[in-house]
């Protein structure tokens, strides 16, 4: 997968394209990630002893992985990565464009 965790990503598809947030979780299997504050969506939930007042909660939606990209700090831009080999001999990921390091 081309994000992980805490990476920086903007979204270039769909009802919040432009957006940018940070990703809070990263599901693998669905080649999905949650991304803070983009996706919204409203739960009705009934009150319950942990939550005694209910009404309607808003939180984040899982999104599709290409439908974010990484953003690069030089530019402040959506970048495409390509992997390579950082110091010691560690695989990282580069930016295409501008050839910032992201790992390590």
């Amino acid at each position: 997968m081309h994000v992980r965790k805490d990476d920086l990503v903007v979204v270039i598809a769909g009802r919040d394209r432009g957006k940018q947030g940070k990703i809070l979780r990263v599901l693998r299997q669905e080649g999905r990630v949650i991304v803070e504050r983009v996706n919204l969506v409203q739960r009705h939930t009934k009150p319950t002893p942990k939550n005694r007042q209910g009404g309607i909660l808003e939180k984040e939606a899982p999104i599709a992985v290409s439908n974010v990209m990484l953003v690069d700090g030089r530019t402040g831009k959506g970048t495409r990565t390509r992997k390579g080999k950082g110091k010691g001999g560690d695989k990282v990921r580069i930016a295409v464009k501008s050839g910032t390091v992201f790992d390590g």
